[in-house]
């Protein structure tokens, strides 16, 4: 600082009033230059400063501290609603865990249910072989016993010197019997020897490969986190469908919908596909097919014919399908049909993709899962999801819209 200056205490009109520039109250006034300046303007340089009022300096503040704080309010709002969020997420996942611990629960109770009546008759036909041949073991030692009576009785008559005491002694009868027994005894010596103490080898492979079926069934809901959002394109409906507006119900009327006819659009056929295509990976979805007494549901490339009837799913090479007529379960593809003595147990159908292996499986979602049929190819296009409803509706379970 300049020795000419000469620094005084300010006057009353600037005592309220604090330095702009190092935000501090001012506390000398230079008589050189008329200006009231801090500490710090004194020791660099003060000239040019300017001064503003406590009360302006405090609204200032005031104003920066306000927009903090709307910022710190929003920031704790988009925390609750992430907060919201995952406490909906963790509800619907425990509700999830909790089905599916029940699903598998019943699952396991079947399989050991199951690999015990396997055990049981495995061992019974174990121990019975066995048992089997202690029994004839002893039937023969009981007839050896009788033969070697018979044998004395013989040698008996043999050293008889009476001939008509020999005469009177029949033994037709009694060597007949022997000789139908030896025969009886043969067949079943090698019965036992050969085919008859075997195990049932066929029987026990088809109920290890039902127990496949169900372990392969029950794996259906962890190769995946969920089921994937299937919507609906109203491009390719037929006119006698009506799609809801959420793209995952599909119901047939008996109103024209007066649909601009486009190359994409089924022109005879009641069917409908997913606007998602896929072409890798592993997917399923589930179907609501109980609002529906005559359905289809299956897999369709793009390239499907969409007029005439060979344009129904599963009547061409470029589809499979699984369809109810309200008389049993069927799968249809390239014409070829395959139908299931059965009934539905459950108002819900599983399809399940998997692209680079080459397989459609279709489920029927009871308690436990039962497996309906799997085809097994190799596709050469992307696939679509196919609907068909002769009457009634028919809704996508699963996923959640724009996920």
């Amino acid at each position: 600082m300049s020795p000419e200056h000469i620094l005084c205490d300010p006057t009353l009109s600037m005592e309220r009033r604090k330095c702009s520039v190092h935000k501090k109250i001012l506390e000398y006034y230079c008589t050189e230059d008329e200006t009231c300046i801090c500490v710090s303007c004194m020791f660099g340089g003060h000239t040019g400063h300017e001064t503003e009022s406590l009360d302006e300096a405090s609204e200032k503040k005031k104003e920066t501290l306000r927009n903090v704080l709307q910022k710190l309010l929003t920031k704790r709002e988009e925390m609750e609603e992430r907060v919201q969020s995952l406490q909906e997420h963790r509800r619907k996942l425990v509700e999830e865990a909790a089905g599916d611990i029940e699903r598998f629960a019943a699952l396991f109770r079947d399989l050991r249910r199951r690999l015990e009546d396997l055990e049981r008759r495995i061992l019974g036909q174990i121990s019975g072989r066995a048992e089997r041949v202690s029994i004839f073991i002893w039937d023969l030692e009981i007839k050896k016993e009788e033969l070697s009576r018979k044998m004395c009785d013989i040698e008996e008559l043999c050293n008889m010197t009476d001939p008509l005491t020999v005469l009177q002694e029949s033994d037709t009868g009694d060597l007949c019997d022997t000789e139908d027994g030896d025969n009886e005894d043969r067949e079943r010596h090698e019965e036992l020897l050969h085919d008859g103490g075997r195990l049932d080898v066929a029987g026990i492979s088809h109920t290890l490969h039902t127990l496949s079926d169900i372990i392969t069934e029950g794996n259906v809901s962890f190769y995946i986190q969920g089921a994937e959002d299937i919507l609906l394109d109203g491009n390719t409906a037929n006119n006698t469908l009506h799609i809801s507006d959420d793209r995952k119900t599909v119901s047939r009327s008996d109103r024209n919908q007066n649909l601009p006819e486009t190359p994409e659009r089924f022109q005879d056929c009641p069917q409908v596909l997913s606007s998602r295509s896929f072409s890798s990976g592993r997917h399923y979805w589930d179907m609501d097919i109980g609002g529906s007494d005559g359905w289809i549901v299956g897999m369709c490339y793009p390239s499907i014919g969409r007029r005439g009837w060979q344009s129904v799913i599963g009547k061409n090479n470029k589809s499979w399908g699984l369809y109810w007529n309200g008389d049993q379960y069927r799968v249809r593809h390239d014409s070829k049909e395959i139908p299931f003595f059965s009934n539905p147990s459950s108002t819900r159908v599983r399809i399940d993709l998997d692209y680079e292996a080459g397989r459609i499986s279709f489920y029927d979602l009871c308690d436990p899962i039962r497996h309906l049929h799997t085809f097994t190819t190799t596709f050469t296009e992307p696939l679509h999801a196919g609907i068909g409803v002769w009457g009634g509706c028919i809704k996508i379970c699963g996923g959640n819209r724009g996920k």
